[in-house]
């Protein structure tokens, strides 16, 4: 995909704050009543969990596997981890079934951003990347030859699969240092990329069903 500036990014991403705003109130008043379980917060298209339809209110488990369709999006939460699947996705989740905690995952194709818990480490794994975050928003986007990994804000280790000599890592605020993740016969295992394909308004939506809050000021942002 065409990556865009970063000041063009921030005006589309304030745009789609407008978008979002309806949606984020109406699921904080749910959360504030206790009406949102833990699983499926919202649904758009053909998305499945473990071959069976999503449906809101639907448990998500630590090993699911999550797939989407064309033009569907999954927005779930496991444990204090939540999560918004893009279109076309394969997700394999890792983790301890009986105590809903999510060690990691695999991006098999398609696009994941995610907000996790503080203080645990996780790993997501890419065909060309393995992520290690602890405490982080990521968005992670496959694409053709490549993995494109934002941290968000937080701190995250990028090794090339193919070449784990080349590892970053990567400690941000606000969407500061995006990377390309490629694989073996490359010039460079990791380069700087745009900021694409995610906003704020959808990590404050994330963060807000595990009932958090972002770690930077969406003001501060215009």
């Amino acid at each position: 995909m065409n990556g865009i500036s970063r000041r063009a990014w921030l005006a589309r991403a304030a745009a789609g704050g407008a978008a979002l705003a309806l949606e984020m109130a109406r699921l904080r008043q749910a959360l504030a009543a206790e009406a949102v379980p833990k699983g499926v917060a919202r649904v758009t298209g053909d998305a499945r969990i473990g071959g069976e339809p999503a449906k809101p209110g639907m448990v998500v488990r630590p090993d699911a596997v999550i797939t989407t369709g064309r033009g569907a999006e999954l927005v779930f939460v496991v444990g204090r981890d939540a999560f918004m699947a893009r279109a076309n996705s394969r997700i394999e989740l890792s983790g301890d079934a009986s105590r809903t905690v999510i060690s990691g995952l695999r991006l098999v194709t398609g696009a994941l951003l995610s907000v996790f818990e503080p203080g645990r480490g996780k790993r997501v794994q890419t065909p060309t990347a393995t992520i290690g975050i602890r405490g982080t928003g990521i968005y992670v986007e496959i694409e053709r030859m490549r993995t494109y990994a934002c941290t968000c804000y937080g701190e995250a280790e990028l090794v090339p699969v193919d070449e784990p000599k080349e590892a970053e890592t990567v400690r941000t605020k606000h969407h500061d240092q995006p990377r390309y993740i490629y694989p073996k016969g490359m010039p460079r295992m990791i380069e700087k990329a745009p900021v694409i394909n995610h906003t704020d308004a959808e990590l404050i939506l994330l963060e807000s069903l595990v009932g958090r809050k972002v770690p930077f000021d969406p003001k501060s942002y215009p």
